[in-house]
């Protein structure tokens, strides 16, 4: 009762002017997953600002398809895209490396993370139907597959990482590799300013469209779903000043907490 009760308070207008989690005409079994029982609470109350059902229906994602989530991290989308796609589909998180060979050093959260992802899968794998796993981390770990083996690729507020570390062609031509001719490349991503420090957390959307061409995708198409006009982008810790990061703790917590998630950018790519 309680989720079901957030949901509906979901349906008001959102922060942003428009109605959040419109789902008049979305697909039944999309609809059934924003609800189900494996979804956080705290990722539930997420859903004002992150538009889930409206994204991945822009996306076009399939419950029969076969869709690879970039370092889904905190399993925010992969609570909703793995019961979604498990009856029919198949879901693949390429995350972190939870069991690191000897000589390589990752960051302790990566490998927390990674194994909290395969031990939710495991414990949940009735529910998840062949969800699975496979370490993704160019450009050591650099394939994500098969090539034309998959349905769609998606990353959410990772661009960032990657270009931090100098890895965002390899991701890239990475996701082109994998995709099937005609594979959607779904991207959301903070978006920057133009001139704005890849430090920031922030990305230029035309530079990230370049690059995806680059690879051989084409841009068929943009959203504005997880816009947000408050978002001045000029914050003393970057992105992560906003929730749900808030990094500045207490300071001036309720002006941010008005502002509301990120500014972002929702590209739709296809591999030619």
């Amino acid at each position: 009762m309680k989720k079901m009760t957030l949901i509906a308070a979901l349906l008001v207008p959102s922060l942003f002017g428009s109605i959040a989690n419109a789902h008049t005409g979305m697909d039944p079994k999309l609809t059934a997953a924003l609800s189900n029982e494996l979804r956080q609470e705290a990722n539930l109350q997420r859903d004002v600002y992150r538009h889930p059902g409206e994204t991945l229906s822009f996306f076009d994602i399939k419950p029969t398809d076969t869709v690879i989530e970039l370092w889904p991290g905190g399993r925010w989308y992969a609570e909703i895209l793995a019961p979604y796609l498990a009856s029919d589909g198949h879901y693949i998180a390429a995350n972190f490396d939870a069991n690191p060979p000897e000589g390589v050093t990752l960051p302790g959260y990566q490998i927390r993370l990674g194994k909290a992802l395969q031990q939710w899968i495991s414990d949940n794998n009735t529910a998840l139907g062949n969800a699975s796993v496979l370490a993704f981390d160019p450009p050591r770990l650099a394939s994500l597959g098969d090539d034309n083996s998959a349905d769609v690729v998606l990353t959410f507020r990772n661009l960032h990482n990657w270009a931090m570390k100098q890895q965002l062609e390899n991701v890239f031509d990475a996701a082109y590799q994998v995709l099937k001719p005609g594979g959607v490349f779904g991207v959301v991503e903070h978006r920057a300013k133009p001139g704005m420090e890849i430090k920031s957390g922030y990305m230029v959307q035309e530079e990230m469209i370049a690059l995806a061409e680059q690879s051989g995708f084409k841009l068929v198409a943009s959203s504005e779903v997880n816009a947000n006009a408050k978002d001045s982008k000029d914050y003393p810790k970057g992105v992560w000043t906003l929730p749900p990061s808030l990094r500045l703790g207490e300071q001036d917590k309720e002006k941010y907490l008005a502002i509301g998630e990120s500014d972002r950018m929702t590209l739709k790519f296809v591999k030619k």
